[in-house]
């Protein structure tokens, strides 16, 4: 029996087992390899938001876009996925666009940030490049 991974119409058919390891070694990515055989309603916040990188992770994408990947955790599982996204990015060059509230994520993580006020651009800039007045004139 021959099968083809969610969404990837065109795609040559992967036999069962290329997929189950494909996605054993997304959770190993994700630090959840041990939970492999836990039902998705017993894991924590954190858990689910590292399944969820996970199954992006199968298709080996070029880019991953998270809409606040911590806001809903406490700030240690917050900062475990940002780690992962960090660790992603780094490993497999893919591009991670990632919105936050919080500044100390995007300036922790982020090689660079564009900040919206009012819906208009406030600044665009590397990372390195935003001073305090940058950070003021957002938040004010």
């Amino acid at each position: 029996m021959e099968t083809r991974e969610a969404g990837a119409a065109g795609t040559r058919p992967s036999r069962p087992i290329d997929v189950a390891v494909k996605r054993f070694r997304r959770l190993h990515e994700v630090r959840l390899d041990t939970f492999r055989a836990v039902r998705a309603d017993r894991l924590s916040g954190g858990q689910s938001q590292r399944v969820a990188i996970a199954r992006a992770l199968v298709r080996r994408p070029r880019l991953l876009i998270a809409d606040e990947p911590a806001a809903s955790l406490d700030p240690a599982a917050g900062e475990e996925v940002m780690e992962i996204f960090a660790s992603v990015a780094r490993e497999s060059s893919a591009t991670v666009l990632f919105t936050s509230h919080d500044m100390e994520h995007a300036r922790r993580y982020a090689d660079r940030i564009i900040a919206l006020k009012g819906g208009r651009i406030a600044f665009d800039l590397p990372r390195a490049d935003i001073r305090r007045h940058h950070l003021d004139g957002v938040f004010s």
